[in-house]
Parts: C-alpha cells; structure tokens; sequence
C-alpha cells in the first residue's frame, strides 16, 4: 500500500467503539510504521529495505501491545479502547503491506518476507508498476470507504 493508511486508521477509528482519543489513536497507529522511510531516504541511504526495520515487524508490535495494553487497564482504564485501537491500526497497516509488500510474519524464527501478491516490474518507475497493477484498486476501496465515512460524520 502506498496511501491507504491514514484512511484505513480513519475507517478503524470511526468504525470502532466511541471512546476518548479513538479516532487519533487510529489514525496515528495507521501510519506510525512508515514513519521509517524517514530513517530509510534520511540515514540509511535506501540500503536495506524499510520494511525490515522493527516498526514494520507484526511481533515487535505484538509484544509491544502484550506489555501496554495491561499497564493501561490497570493505570489508565479510560483510554484502553484509544490503545487497543493504535495498536489494531498498526497490525492493520502491515495486514495492507502484506498485500503487495513484504513483512516479516515469521519473525523471530525467520527474517523471510511474506506478501500475497508479485506485482511485476514493467516500468522503470516503481510507483508507476503499482498504480497500473490491480491491487491499487483495493486503496481506492480504502479511500472511498473513508470518504462515505467522513461524510456521514454526525
């Protein structure tokens, strides 16, 4: 996925309980992963692949969550849902990447990348390959289930 994050934390957000902090919780825990590419064209130089890095590694967040997740029930039960909601929309942004992109799944037991679908390189430009292929059709869906959504806000 190259833009559906900030609307599938937004669909995750609306769609889930009403709470304090839902929605930013999502919608930050939507994008939170990809604020490694910073990392990746700012230091690394492209030199390893910004889905290798920790914030893109589903069992970083899982324990991450297994660690928070009881600490703010116990000290800070009002804002359980906005947590559990930030750390949904991490697992669903790399659920997205899945997609098309590669993650680290079996991670710690293997470094292999998992992805459901190859999209092939016939152009030179990257972007290019993945808005002519299918799968960009399935951030359209995101996007436009994000629009209906926003616009029947209340």
């Amino acid at each position: 996925m190259i833009t559906a994050h900030l609307p599938s934390g937004y669909v995750l957000g609306r769609l889930w309980p009403a709470a304090p902090l839902v929605l930013p919780a999502a919608l930050i825990g939507g994008v939170l992963p990809d604020f490694d590419l910073i990392w990746f064209y700012l230091v690394d130089d492209r030199a390893v692949h910004h889905h290798r890095y920790w914030v893109h590694v589903p069992a970083f967040w899982a324990m991450v969550a297994g660690i928070s997740l009881p600490l703010v029930a116990l000290l800070a039960r009002r804002y359980l849902l906005a947590a559990a909601a930030f750390f949904a929309a991490l697992i669903l942004h790399v659920s997205l990447d899945t997609i098309s992109g590669d993650i680290m799944w079996q991670w710690p037991w293997s470094d292999r990348f998992t992805h459901l679908v190859t999209i092939p390189a016939r152009w030179d430009n990257w972007v290019l390959n993945f808005v002519l292929h299918w799968v960009f059709a399935l951030e359209l869906v995101v996007w436009a289930l994000a629009i209906f959504l926003y616009r029947r806000r209340p």
